[in-house]
């Protein structure tokens, strides 16, 4: 078997003079040809731009400086009308050397399809997150510069109350946006040190209930372990939950914390609400980027952030049902004498 043909994307390579000296099953089913060898490059890779102009003559891989090692990725057409991104390598004996072998490779044009989509997606989403508050700051902006001199002092304190609350959503989504791009890259820093859950739950209780009128409650068993792990991005995760539970719930939302029974040694936060839950055939699903429930809004970024972040800890995240209708969220946080 030709070894290039247990590769998954399309290879041709031409000699010195310009001739097929080697091309993969995967090419040749693109380029529709079945006698390939020795022909010239330009007959079998059949090529076109949006314009009509062929891949050989437009990049002249054996011409021009004589430092060039190749051709980057471009996309072109092949016979069929179907996109490909083509890249070739140019080989020299020695710098400077005429072309010995140009080897190019066709790839499928279906993940770069993809990927736009997914960028417009994003762009998309993105705006519209920040219009919503951006337009609530503008507007009372705007009302209190026209009508500064007419307004109550209570009515300009809420105005500015309500900008004010608009600003800090959009300083929160811009968090979000920056937390995503860190978990992809890889570049999620945690300034871990021995923490003590429950004053720092205790401050996520207090700060979402000040600005909603859904009981929510904290309970913490006895002999809870001291957890090595970054206090501000738990308290990110724990009030992502919370909030999610506050918005898509209907009753209380009930925080736990205690020894993870798995492991002692770790501590389990459990995040529950009364809500309509999530079908089990779901749940895979709700740590994907961007995925939404209900009409309860939000950017569908929390809770992959909320995955990212727990797994950067060496923790777990799942998601189940309450028994008698809701959601129960469990993060898992490592102990301090956890390996």
């Amino acid at each position: 078997m030709n070894t290039l043909d247990l590769l998954p994307d399309g290879v041709v390579v031409a000699d010195a003079a310009g001739r097929v000296s080697a091309i993969n099953r995967v090419a040749a089913r693109m380029l529709e040809v079945d006698d390939a060898i020795g022909r010239p490059l330009a007959d079998v890779l059949t090529l076109l731009d949006r314009d009509g102009c062929a891949w050989v003559p437009t990049n002249k891989p054996y011409d021009g400086l004589a430092t060039r090692t190749g051709v980057p990725e471009q996309a072109w057409l092949l016979p069929d009308a179907t996109e490909v991104l083509v890249v070739a390598r140019l080989h020299r004996d020695a710098p400077g050397a005429p072309v010995r072998e140009v080897a190019i490779s066709l790839r499928s044009g279906r993940g770069r399809a993809r990927l736009d989509r997914d960028r417009s997606d994003l762009v998309a989403t993105v705006a519209h997150e920040l219009r919503s508050p951006l337009t609530g700051v503008k507007g009372f902006v705007q009302a209190l510069l026209n009508r500064w001199d007419k307004l109550e002092d209570d009515e300009k304190r809420l105005m500015l109350t309500t900008a004010s609350a608009d600003a800090d959503r959009l300083s929160r989504l811009i968090t979000e946006l920056l937390d995503v791009a860190r978990i992809d890259t890889g570049r999620l820093q945690l300034h871990r040190r021995p923490t003590d859950l429950p004053p720092k739950l205790q401050r996520v209780r207090d700060s979402v209930a000040a600005a909603t009128s859904t009981p929510i409650e904290l309970t913490v068993d006895d002999d809870l372990p001291l957890v090595d792990a970054d206090p501000d991005k738990v308290m990110q995760v724990v009030t992502n939950l919370v909030e999610n539970g506050v918005r898509h719930g209907r009753g209380p939302v009930r925080i736990h914390v205690g020894a993870w029974p798995d492991d002692p040694s770790h501590a389990a936060v459990t995040v529950t609400d009364e809500g309509e839950g999530i079908p089990e055939e779901l749940r895979a699903r709700v740590f994907a980027k961007f995925w939404t429930a209900g009409t309860g809004g939000g950017s569908g970024l929390g809770l992959y952030i909320v995955r990212g972040l727990v797994k950067a800890h060496g923790g777990i995240v799942a998601v189940d049902g309450r028994p008698g209708g809701g959601t129960r969220v469990l993060t898992t946080w490592p102990g301090t004498m956890a390996p």
